[in-house]
């Protein structure tokens, strides 16, 4: 009968997405997703018009904000409407094909959100330690080739993981125990050899989520030395002052994912898919909020661009 299995290739039609049913109350809860969502949309949808409207806001720094309020709302555009309509509306059938794009867009934005702190972090870690090299340090064709290789690196592992999960043959379950087409509840569906699906599975989580953690941690230790050595009290914590957004965003991304990682075993199954359902959307919602809104620049550049706006309708009514 093994046999018989390892040689039959089999691809469902389609994937049954289960993981948000049976919740006591759980309505609720796919209400305070779509309020989440819509935050996103505004949020991060007015943080890309600030930038793109005032040129003085057309620096490296804010290329890489850009690029992550782009990667939130695209992130949560592509997974929240999809999870409403999946549990709210009953559809819980996806097609396989349809399954495969939903988890490479979804694991795609949130690599790429990783990637990004990782960007911001090394223009944190230029600002204070090389201030008068920061301008030929940090120059648009860095940070947009930077942006670049993430964006091809980050696709091209998940890529990898989903032509993986093409080679597997569901000859048993087809029900997927998470809120999307999550990548370890699929592949471990599988009734072939599982290794290769293993193997990424264990070596992107390295990739997308330890590798930029170590690199921002080092940045940040880089920092601490130079200011311990070089700094005033006062320089000091204005300077720390100036990464409190970035590190805000490192720890709503990093420990959430860390904890549910590591103590996932421990959580409830209705529970750690709550918990993995918010700590994947939030951080979404939260970046641009804690990164744009609350940056004096950004919050300077919306109170002109509204000011400018506001004597223009007064002058049109005139």
């Amino acid at each position: 009968m093994t046999a018989e299995k390892n040689t039959t290739f089999v691809q469902p039609a389609n994937f049954i997405i289960s993981g948000l049913t049976g919740i006591p109350n759980i309505t609720l809860y796919y209400v305070f997703l779509f309020f989440v969502y819509i935050v996103s949309v505004v949020g991060n949808t007015v943080v890309m018009a600030v930038i793109y409207l005032d040129h003085n806001l057309r620096t490296p720094k804010y290329i890489a904000v850009f690029n992550l309020a782009f990667v939130d709302l695209f992130g949560n555009t592509a997974l929240v409407p999809k999870v409403l309509d999946i549990f709210l509306f009953g559809h819980y059938y996806i097609p396989y094909n349809d399954c495969l794009t939903f988890l490479f867009f979804c694991y795609t934005c949130l690599s790429l959100q990783s990637f990004n702190l990782v960007a911001l972090s090394y223009d944190r870690m230029v600002a204070i330690i090389f201030p008068l090299h920061y301008q030929v340090k940090v120059t648009h064709r860095l940070i947009l080739s930077l942006i670049a290789f993430f964006w091809l690196l980050a696709i091209t592992i998940i890529l990898t993981a989903v032509g993986l999960l093409t080679r597997l043959s569901f000859c048993d379950s087809v029900v997927i125990q998470s809120y999307f087409c999550d990548h370890g509840p699929v592949y471990r569906l599988g009734c072939n050899d599982l290794t290769p699906n293993r193997v990424i599975a264990h070596l992107a989580p390295v990739l997308v989520l330890w590798v930029p953690l170590a690199f921002i941690v080092g940045s940040y230790c880089c920092i601490g030395y130079s200011l311990s050595k070089t700094a005033t009290c006062r320089e000091r914590l204005k300077a720390l002052k100036t990464c409190t957004s970035h590190l805000s965003l490192v720890a709503i991304y990093f420990l959430p994912a860390l904890f549910i990682f590591t103590f996932g075993s421990t959580i409830l199954p209705n529970a750690r898919t709550v918990s993995l359902s918010l700590a994947t959307v939030m951080p979404l919602t939260l970046n641009p909020i804690i990164y744009g809104l609350q940056t004096q620049e950004i919050k300077e550049s919306l109170k002109k661009l509204l000011k400018v706006k506001m004597q223009f309708k007064i002058s049109a009514n005139k």
